[in-house]
């Protein structure tokens, strides 16, 4: 069985020691109040520090605990693909997934009838802000019933995520700390990549400067007639989301996130500015396809898939791993490679990000669990070793085997279904989907776990990954006037972006902006940057900073 390495260990104790210094009065504050009344197990196992609980929990009967989680996509199938069947041999825990969106989250909280394990995306909503309305706190649920989940946790992510009583009811995915970043076990999700074959057939030419980069748009206008020069992440209909073409630039960039410790607006960053006027001119010049703007996900995958684009500024490209594999596996010679593109004109270094300390998916106990034991046993289960190693590569032996250097290899006939039958391999086997308490530094043991063609994009943003911890989730708090105001610009923004590239000069780009400018005003931006330096602050706290 797989083990972390010694050095791996004592880095994050020495950091976790670290973290728990600078959290010392959130401690103090904790030990003043009291434990949540919780139902006894005396009869079924006597808790042990050194020894998961779910391995001494003698109950017969199997545990049924219904599972919501808000995302409409998640597959709630449970018991018949390989990880799940162990997860319920293991544990003797029948789930029932439940599946949503906010509107069937917020009835649930209204309401007040939570299901007994809760899995949402934003740790700014109130249905996390006020998670001890509704939820368990873990660490009286780890002292209760099974103390090994602190041995599995880590200190910084339950210290991110305490509330005002100094304790902790949601424990997210992907929560990367500091050490995480330093350790090389985590990768850049974004690049400007560019189809292999053009960039030769072009010459090779400097993408690095707007100049260069329009430049480069038209000669492959020239060259490719049939390509779209320019493409982009999907636009989101709601506007909550601006594909690629906002906070990915500018962390290539390298536009900073705040400036003397205060909240800095990167959207009118004059570096960034610049670059938008040079997207512009791509588009002008026909560059840049209409349809982009309003393509959804499927169409941008799709045009990916078939080689559509020359060039993409591409956000989180292992999401887009299968149309970018296909691609490659049909046009080995025309594979899509990152290079060296959209640089500061003021000679910052690019700051790419990835999930901070506040993950992904986070995930509660509620205070009406049917077995709250069992519960966060599975929590337990899910963040340790064990877990992890069977969620990411499944049974050892059956389809994964360990070498010596702790690296991880599919067995011959897993890989095979890997590659040969992807769809067996998703519905029977399901590794990698089981991600609640999923953490990149695992996949990193396998160099199989991410497909050839994002593996050179990779490597490209070897280097370039910086941590921001102190301005995540500094959004004003859902329902105030600041939140409100914050959505509204919000969605100006998404409008204006569109039009400034849009734009048919930049006198008109220069008046959209301006524009812009005095929403904000009239919104009382002001107003919402007070709220996030002040949350920047309780952040810096958090972190010991």
């Amino acid at each position: 069985m797989f083990k972390l390495s010694k050095k791996k260990i004592v880095g994050t104790l020495a950091l976790a020691s670290v973290m728990l210094l600078g959290a010392c009065g959130n401690n103090k504050e904790a030990s003043k109040d009291k434990e949540v009344s919780l139902p006894s197990i005396e009869d079924r196992y006597t808790p042990d520090a050194k020894t998961p609980a779910w391995q001494l929990d003698t109950k017969k009967e199997t545990t049924k605990l219904k599972w919501y989680v808000n995302a409409d996509w998640w597959n709630t199938e449970y018991g018949k693909d390989m990880v799940t069947k162990k997860i319920k041999e293991d544990l003797n825990i029948d789930i029932e997934f439940i599946t949503g969106d906010d509107t069937k989250l917020n009835t649930y909280f209204a309401g007040g009838d939570m299901p007994d394990i809760v899995t949402i995306f934003d740790s700014n909503s109130q249905v996390a802000r006020k998670a001890d309305s509704w939820a368990l706190p873990l660490q009286d649920l780890a002292k209760t019933y099974d103390p090994y989940f602190n041995e599995v946790t880590r200190e910084e992510t339950l210290n991110w995520y305490k509330l005002s009583d100094g304790k902790s009811y949601g424990y997210p995915d992907y929560s990367n700390t500091q050490s995480d970043f330093d350790s090389g076990d985590i990768f850049a999700r974004d690049a400007f990549v560019i189809r292999k074959d053009v960039y030769e057939a072009i010459g090779k030419p400097d993408f690095t400067t707007p100049e260069g980069f329009a430049d480069g748009m038209s000669k492959i206008k020239e060259k490719y007639p049939d390509l779209i020069p320019f493409g982009f992440n999907d636009f989101a209909k709601d506007g909550s989301s601006n594909g690629s073409m906002d906070g990915v630039v500018q962390d290539m960039l390298g536009v900073p996130y705040t400036k003397d410790g205060k909240y800095y607006d990167r959207n009118l960053d004059e570096d960034y500015i610049n670059w938008v006027k040079a997207f512009r001119q791509v588009h002008e010049d026909g560059n840049i396809s209409d349809d982009t703007f309003t393509d959804d996900g499927d169409k941008f995958k799709e045009k990916l898939q078939t080689g559509k684009y020359a060039t993409v500024m591409l956000g989180s490209f292992v999401n887009q791993g299968i149309p970018l594999q296909t691609f490659k596996a049909s046009n080995p010679d025309a594979e899509y490679i990152a290079i060296d593109g959209i640089q500061s004109t003021v000679g910052n270094k690019p700051t790419l990000t990835q999930a901070g300390i506040s993950g992904w998916m986070i995930n509660y106990i509620g205070k009406d669990c049917a077995d709250p034991a069992k519960a966060i046993q599975l929590f337990t289960y899910l963040l340790s070793d064990e877990g992890e190693m069977l969620t990411n590569f499944g049974i050892e032996g059956e389809t994964y085997t360990v070498e010596a250097d702790n690296k991880v290899q599919w067995t011959e006939q897993a890989r095979k279904i890997q590659q040969d039958d992807p769809e067996k391999w998703q519905l029977e086997y399901r590794m990698g989907e089981f991600i609640q308490f999923g953490h990149d530094r695992f996949k990193a043991m396998n160099d199989a776990s991410y497909v050839d063609a994002v593996k050179q994009m990779q490597e490209w943003g070897d280097g370039k990954l910086t941590s921001q911890f102190p301005t995540e989730n500094i959004g004003p708090d859902a329902g105030t006037q600041e939140a409100r105001a914050l959505s509204a610009i919000q969605t100006n923004w998404s409008t204006t972006l569109v039009g400034m590239l849009r734009a048919k000069d930049e006198k008109e780009l220069d008046s959209l902006l301006e524009d812009y400018k005095n929403f904000q005003k009239d919104n009382k931006i002001d107003d919402v940057n007070k709220v996030r330096n002040e949350k920047i602050e309780e952040n810096k706290k958090k972190l010991g900073l």
